[in-house]
């Protein structure tokens, strides 16, 4: 039974928290996922690249390889930390309802559960920012790969 001063409404109300924290966590595995699967499909095209290619182009391909395997470990480990962000605000959704029809036994372990998914939201973040910088560093160091490949003679059809 619920406390008098408690109705079901207000059970509901205070369970809403978690689910927009868990609606905006659900976005990110949206995201971090997809960056995912960019890095594997690059890392895939690169390993291609790294087969046909001479020496000297080779220890540049390795480096990119090494950066796409450690970007693929910030966002696994950003993915990790989004799930177990996940469990804890369904976890503390569920102690919520819990803690209400038990005339509030649970203390503090809505508001741990809480923490610890807003603390795995925080550290996911952190995985995924320093992806996207690894990104950027791989695209700056791709562009100047590509502009020392190409030719520096006039273009074809080009007037003297």
């Amino acid at each position: 039974m619920l406390p008098m001063s408690l109705d079901q409404y207000q059970v509901l109300t205070s369970m809403l928290a978690p689910a927009l924290l868990m609606a905006a966590t659900g976005s990110l595995l949206i995201s971090a996922n997809a960056r995912l699967a960019r890095v594997v499909d690059r890392l895939r095209a690169v390993m291609a690249e790294w087969q046909d290619a001479d020496e000297a182009q080779r220890a540049e391909l390795e480096a990119e390889i090494r950066s796409q395997r450690t970007r693929s470990g910030f966002n696994l480990r950003a993915c990790l930390m989004l799930y177990l962000a996940l469990a804890a605000f369904v976890a503390t959704s569920i102690a919520l309802a819990i803690d209400a029809f038990t005339n509030f036994a649970l203390g503090p372990l809505p508001t741990i559960t809480a923490l610890v998914g807003t603390g795995c939201l925080l550290m996911a973040s952190i995985y995924l920012a320093l992806e996207v910088r690894m990104a950027i560093r791989g695209l700056d160091a791709e562009i100047s790969m590509q502009m020392r490949q190409r030719p520096s003679g006039p273009k074809p059809g080009a007037r003297a």
